[in-house]
Protein backbone atom coordinates (compact mmCIF):
# COMPACT_ATOMS: atom_id res chain seq x y z
CA UNK A 1 0.00 0.00 0.00
CA UNK A 2 3.09 1.97 0.97
CA UNK A 3 4.44 1.57 -2.35
CA UNK A 4 0.79 2.21 -4.11
CA UNK A 5 0.99 5.86 -2.23
CA UNK A 6 4.24 6.45 -3.41
CA UNK A 7 3.46 6.14 -6.96
CA UNK A 8 0.54 8.11 -7.20
CA UNK A 9 2.58 11.24 -5.36
CA UNK A 10 5.42 10.63 -7.95
CA UNK A 11 2.13 10.79 -10.87
CA UNK A 12 0.56 13.67 -8.74
CA UNK A 13 3.82 15.38 -9.34
CA UNK A 14 4.81 14.85 -12.48
CA UNK A 15 1.19 16.14 -13.76
CA UNK A 16 1.51 18.89 -11.53
CA UNK A 17 5.13 19.69 -13.80
CA UNK A 18 3.19 18.95 -17.30
CA UNK A 19 0.21 21.09 -16.11
CA UNK A 20 2.02 24.41 -14.87
CA UNK A 21 3.65 24.63 -18.08
CA UNK A 22 0.56 24.42 -20.32
CA UNK A 23 -1.50 26.06 -17.97
CA UNK A 24 0.98 29.16 -18.06
CA UNK A 25 1.09 28.63 -21.97
CA UNK A 26 -2.80 28.78 -21.90
CA UNK A 27 -2.51 31.83 -19.70
CA UNK A 28 0.00 33.75 -21.66
CA UNK A 29 -2.35 32.97 -25.37
CA UNK A 30 -5.43 34.30 -23.47
CA UNK A 31 -3.92 37.50 -22.08
CA UNK A 32 -2.18 37.99 -25.39
CA UNK A 33 -5.38 37.22 -27.11
CA UNK A 34 -7.48 40.09 -24.54
CA UNK A 35 -4.38 42.88 -25.61
CA UNK A 36 -4.85 41.94 -29.16
CA UNK A 37 -8.28 42.34 -28.64
CA UNK A 38 -8.33 45.31 -26.94
CA UNK A 39 -5.85 47.21 -29.75
CA UNK A 40 -8.48 45.84 -32.78
CA UNK A 41 -11.61 47.79 -30.53
CA UNK A 42 -9.57 50.88 -30.44
CA UNK A 43 -8.47 50.45 -33.84
CA UNK A 44 -12.27 50.49 -34.99
CA UNK A 45 -13.20 53.10 -32.83
CA UNK A 46 -10.25 55.64 -33.82
CA UNK A 47 -10.54 54.58 -37.72
CA UNK A 48 -14.38 55.44 -37.69
CA UNK A 49 -13.42 58.97 -36.02
CA UNK A 50 -10.66 59.36 -38.94
CA UNK A 51 -13.34 58.42 -41.21
CA UNK A 52 -15.89 60.35 -39.95
CA UNK A 53 -13.51 63.66 -40.16
CA UNK A 54 -12.24 62.99 -43.44
CA UNK A 55 -15.73 62.84 -44.71
CA UNK A 56 -16.55 66.08 -43.38
CA UNK A 57 -13.91 67.89 -44.51
CA UNK A 58 -14.66 66.42 -48.00
CA UNK A 59 -18.23 67.76 -47.70
CA UNK A 60 -17.38 71.02 -46.84
CA UNK A 61 -14.74 71.64 -49.72
CA UNK A 62 -17.32 70.40 -51.79
CA UNK A 63 -20.25 72.50 -50.02
CA UNK A 64 -17.54 75.58 -50.15
CA UNK A 65 -17.69 75.57 -54.11
CA UNK A 66 -21.55 75.87 -53.97
CA UNK A 67 -22.01 78.45 -51.58
CA UNK A 68 -21.65 81.47 -54.21
CA UNK A 69 -24.36 80.09 -56.38
CA UNK A 70 -26.85 79.99 -53.10
CA UNK A 71 -25.84 83.76 -52.55
CA UNK A 72 -26.30 84.47 -56.08
CA UNK A 73 -30.06 82.96 -55.85
CA UNK A 74 -30.82 84.37 -52.82
CA UNK A 75 -29.52 87.60 -54.45
CA UNK A 76 -31.64 87.11 -57.20
CA UNK A 77 -34.76 86.94 -55.47
CA UNK A 78 -34.18 90.34 -54.00
CA UNK A 79 -34.27 91.70 -57.03
CA UNK A 80 -38.11 93.25 -58.00
CA UNK A 81 -39.45 90.91 -61.12
CA UNK A 82 -42.78 91.46 -63.12
CA UNK A 83 -42.41 87.41 -64.06
CA UNK A 84 -43.61 86.06 -60.99
CA UNK A 85 -42.94 82.55 -62.81
CA UNK A 86 -38.99 83.53 -62.63
CA UNK A 87 -38.98 84.46 -59.23
CA UNK A 88 -40.78 81.02 -58.23
CA UNK A 89 -38.44 78.72 -59.91
CA UNK A 90 -35.33 80.83 -58.15
CA UNK A 91 -37.23 80.17 -54.74
CA UNK A 92 -37.53 76.60 -55.39
CA UNK A 93 -33.95 76.17 -56.78
CA UNK A 94 -32.72 77.92 -53.60
CA UNK A 95 -35.18 75.73 -51.22
CA UNK A 96 -33.82 72.54 -53.08
CA UNK A 97 -30.19 73.92 -52.51
CA UNK A 98 -30.82 74.18 -49.12
CA UNK A 99 -32.69 71.43 -48.49
CA UNK A 100 -29.42 69.53 -49.95
CA UNK A 101 -27.80 71.47 -47.43
CA UNK A 102 -29.68 71.03 -44.85
CA UNK A 103 -29.51 66.72 -45.16
CA UNK A 104 -25.91 66.69 -45.24
CA UNK A 105 -25.84 68.87 -41.75
CA UNK A 106 -24.95 72.22 -43.25
CA UNK A 107 -26.29 74.71 -40.44
CA UNK A 108 -26.33 78.46 -41.49
CA UNK A 109 -24.95 80.31 -38.39
CA UNK A 110 -27.46 82.76 -36.57
CA UNK A 111 -25.96 86.46 -36.80
CA UNK A 112 -28.35 89.66 -36.76
CA UNK A 113 -29.42 89.93 -32.86
CA UNK A 114 -26.50 87.22 -32.13
CA UNK A 115 -23.18 88.04 -29.82
CA UNK A 116 -20.06 88.75 -32.17
CA UNK A 117 -18.26 85.45 -32.05
CA UNK A 118 -14.73 85.21 -33.84
CA UNK A 119 -14.45 81.93 -34.50
CA UNK A 120 -18.07 82.33 -36.53
CA UNK A 121 -18.14 85.24 -37.40
CA UNK A 122 -15.93 88.15 -39.25
CA UNK A 123 -16.64 91.32 -38.15
CA UNK A 124 -16.21 93.60 -41.45
CA UNK A 125 -17.01 97.20 -40.15
CA UNK A 126 -18.62 97.95 -36.34
CA UNK A 127 -20.91 101.53 -36.06
CA UNK A 128 -21.77 103.08 -32.51
CA UNK A 129 -25.42 102.24 -31.62
CA UNK A 130 -26.63 103.29 -27.78
CA UNK A 131 -29.65 100.93 -28.43
CA UNK A 132 -27.41 97.90 -29.10
CA UNK A 133 -25.51 95.54 -26.77
CA UNK A 134 -21.75 95.44 -26.83
CA UNK A 135 -20.09 93.35 -29.37
CA UNK A 136 -23.89 92.64 -30.65
CA UNK A 137 -24.48 92.05 -34.51
CA UNK A 138 -26.49 94.25 -36.09
CA UNK A 139 -26.31 93.18 -40.17
CA UNK A 140 -24.95 90.36 -41.98
CA UNK A 141 -23.10 91.01 -45.42
CA UNK A 142 -22.83 87.37 -46.07
CA UNK A 143 -24.49 84.22 -44.28
CA UNK A 144 -21.72 81.59 -42.94
CA UNK A 145 -22.37 77.94 -42.91
CA UNK A 146 -20.88 75.43 -40.59
CA UNK A 147 -21.26 71.26 -40.35
CA UNK A 148 -21.05 70.41 -36.73
CA UNK A 149 -18.19 72.13 -34.79
CA UNK A 150 -16.44 73.07 -38.33
CA UNK A 151 -16.75 76.05 -40.08
CA UNK A 152 -17.20 76.25 -43.82
CA UNK A 153 -17.53 80.13 -44.23
CA UNK A 154 -17.70 82.94 -41.95
CA UNK A 155 -20.53 85.42 -41.51
CA UNK A 156 -19.66 88.61 -42.81
CA UNK A 157 -20.93 91.16 -40.25
CA UNK A 158 -21.44 94.45 -38.87
CA UNK A 159 -20.88 94.62 -35.38
CA UNK A 160 -22.00 97.67 -32.66
CA UNK A 161 -19.85 99.20 -30.20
Amino acid sequence: MEEDKKVEEKDVEKKDCIIDPVQQELDDLNDRYKRVLAEFENFKKRSGKERETLYNSILSDIVEVFLPVVDNLENALKIETQDLEYKKGIELVLKQFKDILKAKGVEEIPTVGETFDPSLHEAVSSIQDSDKNIQEIVQEYRKGYKIGTKVIRHSMVVVAN
